[in-house]
């Protein structure tokens, strides 16, 4: 009996779990959507060392960046002083000009004073005065006229040599005003080349760090359409088959949490104690946030196109926007931050107000390294055209670098 009913029970089971009634497991099977997760997780961690590397690499385009914008400014600073000389020598021309025509006025007078001199007796009045009549009277008369005469004439040969003495010395010095211009066109030239190499290998670092990254991240988007694809095809053929197979309800990655929206950073709602002056040029900076960076580019009507690199650039370059601002509230700036640090007192870090402009230099005890201007707007913020590629934007002025602040003098 009991090997009956054990047989009885093996055909019910067999029955129940016949092999017509068994499904395999469909396909994509749960092995292939965990091998193509696999796959985003290997692309999502090359895409995590690539992030690693693009943040040394951005290192390392900060110091070529800010190469690039000391270039930059020293070009500037060429310039305006290129500007100085061509005026100098303008003025000195003039002055030459000027002593020429007194010095033809000299010999002019010369000239009158000889021809008259000839008509009297060859310019020896002597003789004249002896033979002349009218007693002793007469004499003395004559005498006094030769005397006279000799004066005027020994005072037209001074001017004369006056004169040229004074063309002489203007004539020297516009060839130095000359010599000095010709020299500073050939520094700016020089300045020009450098700003351009320096601008170049900025560039070229930029291409292939967004190159690379672009590659990646394409990489890394395939890989999870691929994975969501073969997640997606498991569970419509699990419910066509009617298996209850258990899907992972996990992160389909475990790439990076994605960043929330990007919203634009506003300038403080309120300024300790800013003078309305600098709250006009921090307002028409804020403006023009997102404008791109123009090497050369902007002026006191806003943005222009640049030189270089910027020639097709519309936009400002860091003593670009610092000059359009300032002007805004009435102060002329040079194209320069050279003349930008001077151009007003030293205002100590904890004291700034809006409007100031904030210096970063590659050697914070020499002026001369300076390489970029910010306009200051509060709370440890300011407004700058930053390098190229970039775009005018807010950012934190505690960095690298930082000299000093001047509050420009109008």
């Amino acid at each position: 009996m009991r090997a009956a009913a054990v047989l009885m029970l093996g055909g019910a089971l067999a029955v129940l779990t016949a092999p017509g009634d068994v499904r395999a497991d469909p396909a994509p099977s749960a092995r292939d959507v965990e091998r193509g997760k696999e796959r985003v997780r290997k692309q999502a961690a090359e895409v995590g060392r690539t992030k690693a590397r693009l943040a040394q690499a951005r290192g390392e385009l900060e110091r070529l960046s800010a190469g690039s914008a000391l270039a930059v400014e020293r070009y500037h600073g060429e310039v305006v002083r290129l500007q100085r000389a061509r005026a100098a020598y303008q003025a000195v021309q003039a002055r030459l000009a000027e002593a020429g025509r007194r010095v033809e006025a000299a010999k002019a007078e010369l000239a009158v004073f000889a021809a008259s001199a000839y008509r009297t007796g060859g310019g020896n009045a002597w003789p004249a005065v002896v033979a002349g009549h009218g007693g002793p009277q007469g004499f003395m008369d004559r005498a006094a006229m030769a005397e006279m005469l000799a004066r005027q004439r020994a005072g037209a040969l001074q001017r004369v040599q006056a004169a040229v003495h004074v063309a002489e010395v203007f004539r020297r010095q516009a060839r130095a005003a000359y010599d000095e211009q010709r020299t500073a066109m050939q520094r700016a030239e020089a300045a020009k080349r450098a700003a351009e190499d320096a601008v170049a290998r900025q560039n070229e670092a930029v291409r292939r760090l967004k190159a690379r990254k672009g590659v990646l991240e394409k990489r890394l988007g395939i890989a999870r359409a691929k994975a969501a694809e073969l997640e997606r095809a498991r569970e419509n053929a699990l419910k066509q088959a009617q298996v209850s197979v258990p899907v992972s309800k996990g992160p389909v990655t475990n790439s990076p949490s994605s960043k929330g929206p990007v919203t634009k950073e506003t300038a403080p709602g309120r300024t300790l104690s800013a003078s309305q002056r600098g709250a006009i040029v921090a307002r028409a900076a804020l403006r023009w946030l997102g404008t791109p960076y123009s090497w050369g580019g902007g002026n006191a009507n806003g943005p222009t196109y640049g030189i270089a690199h910027g020639s097709r650039i519309h936009g400002f370059d860091c003593s670009g926007l610092a000059l359009y601002a300032w002007d805004k509230a009435g102060v002329r700036l040079d194209h320069w931050t050279g003349t930008q640090w001077t151009s007003g007192p030293r205002v100590p870090l904890r004291r700034m107000i809006q409007g100031d402009l904030v210096f970063f230099a590659h050697n914070t005890s020499n002026p001369s390294t300076i390489h970029h201007v910010g306009i200051y707007i509060g709370r440890g913020r300011m407004v700058e055209a930053p390098y190229t590629g970039g775009r005018v934007r807010i950012s934190s002025i505690w960095r690298n670098g930082l000299i000093g602040a001047v509050r420009p003098a109008g």
